[in-house]
């Protein structure tokens, strides 16, 4: 459902909640009074703070995930802006978010504000799956490899800001983007722990650089682009430190534990260097109206808490809820067109902002989760499941294909399982009419069915089907995964 609420109250009640939201300083600076004008209607600012929220959400989960990621730069001593970080093994038993554990990871947070950033990323070996994908603060897509060619050759890609127009290397791919801050993802496949050190090859031959390297410091204030960026060298607003919170929470979960002022707090500072797309002109006319403007201190009254309060709490519950626009099919849930290049449709942004971070275009990825079985049951591992793929009915893809399972709250399962995935790499015996079972569960189904085990953690589990540089139907509906058939 696309959120692009048109407000029925008159814009004498908009300036009223600039008014009634003045009052309460909870940054430094400067408070600006607005004339009090009374409002008619408690339910229509609670339902306007609710949509600003959702529309918001995704730029304040970047925020901090650009922010942890130059805290632990800081740590290790590397820098934390033009830089790539290396997962130079595959993710630990236990580790949350659901992880792949089929591909290592190079990531980067990219600054084009005093200079082009260009990449450059190795060709792709016989074979060897590689993706480099990257978004903007908004996590809208900007760029993936894996949306033409799955085993790409030798990629020299510049990030330049919107309007600039300099000259770039005659074989530089030209990425614009109109936010500060880029993120930016490349994906090695690998084909198990044994495999690890022939990807790291490829990981020590990336680079990023800057068009210029003399001018390229992110401590230089001037804007590559006249105008672009109004704050930066200069002072801005500060902003309530994040809580505390478990090293493994991700940066949607800490943006969704942010209090209102926090939240709009970090919100107003990250716009000054990330504006919105110009068809979100009515979202930010109801910012401003509830007084959050880009690089300007936010401020509400003690006695709007509850109203605040209750419209977080409706849109808490909005990104909980799965998008009516998802594809759901025997049992999986999975998204389809407008991944990635979002428009006005906020709520679906925000869910996946929330709990699938930096989501690639239909072309470039699709992943299917199952949480139930073919009758609506939760999975469990003391049961024991069927996938049947008919005859030519195994993933479609340009690329390749897992199966991983995980626990209920999406982290690896335990060390004692023989394998965590199942791909097409495996040899996957076919029944005599060209059908494939895949058994699911807990306990060994025996010798015989061996090769076409996934184990699966005791309790209840959840499966995440990767589906990389995936065929036309897989995105569109027409192909579904079976579903799971508790034998």
């Amino acid at each position: 459902m696309k959120n692009n609420r048109r407000w029925t109250l008159p814009r004498s009640a908009a300036l009223w909640m600039s008014a009634s939201l003045a009052g309460m300083a909870v940054l430094a600076g400067c408070a600006t009074k607005a004339p009090e004008v009374k409002a008619t209607s408690s339910g229509w600012v609670k339902n306007q703070v609710a949509d600003a929220y959702t529309f918001g959400f995704p730029l304040v989960a970047t925020d901090i995930a650009r922010e942890r990621a130059s805290s632990g730069a800081a740590r290790s001593g590397q820098p934390p802006l033009n830089a790539f970080r290396h997962a130079t093994a595959l993710p630990p038993v236990g580790a949350p978010g659901w992880p792949s554990v089929d591909t290592l990871e190079s990531t980067a947070w990219l600054d084009v504000s005093a200079d082009p950033v260009i990449v450059s990323l190795p060709a792709a070996p016989r074979g060897r799956y590689l993706d480099a994908r990257a978004f903007d603060a908004w996590t809208d897509a900007l760029y993936s490899s894996a949306d033409t060619t799955p085993y790409p050759k030798m990629q020299l890609i510049a990030f330049v800001p919107a309007g600039w127009t300099g000259t770039l290397p005659a074989n530089a791919t030209r990425v614009e983007t109109r936010t500060r801050y880029v993120w930016l993802s490349v994906r090695v496949r690998v084909n198990g722990q044994r495999d690890v050190r022939e990807a790291r090859k490829l990981q020590t031959s990336m680079r990023i650089d800057t068009l210029t390297p003399a001018k390229g410091s992110v401590s230089d204030p001037t804007p590559v682009v006249a105008g672009a960026w109004p704050a930066n060298g200069a002072k801005q607003p500060a902003v309530p430190p994040l809580p505390n919170a478990p090293s493994t929470a991700s940066a949607g979960a800490q943006a969704e534990a942010l209090d209102a002022n926090a939240f709009f707090a970090r919100l107003a500072r990250s716009l000054d260097d990330n504006p919105a797309a110009t068809d979100d002109s009515h979202a930010m006319s109801q910012l401003a109206d509830l007084g959050v403007k880009p690089g300007e201190p936010v401020q509400f009254k003690k006695t709007d808490a509850p109203m605040l309060d209750s419209g977080l709490a409706d849109a808490r519950e909005r990104l909980a809820t799965v998008p009516s626009n998802a594809i759901s099919k025997n049992g999986w849930i999975w998204f389809g067109d407008g991944v990635g290049v979002y428009g006005t449709d906020y709520t679906l942004r925000a869910y996946l902002a929330r709990r699938q971070t930096a989501t690639s275009t239909k072309d470039g990825e699709v992943k299917p989760v199952a949480r139930v079985d073919s009758e609506g049951h939760a999975l469990n591992g003391a049961n024991q499941y069927a996938l049947h793929f008919a005859a030519d009915q195994l993933p479609p893809v340009r690329g390749f294909w897992t199966i991983t399972a995980y626990t209920k709250d999406g982290a690896l399962a335990d060390a004692k399982l023989p394998r965590l995935s199942i791909s097409d790499r495996d040899r996957l015996k076919k029944n005599r009419d060209g059908s494939v079972d895949v058994i699911v569960s807990a306990k060994s189904p025996g010798r015989a069915h061996a090769t076409n085990w996934l184990p699966v953690p005791d309790g209840e589990f959840q499966l995440a089907m990767r589906l990389y540089a995936p065929k036309p139907q897989a995105s569109d509906g027409s192909w579904a995964p079976p579903p799971l058939e508790r034998q």
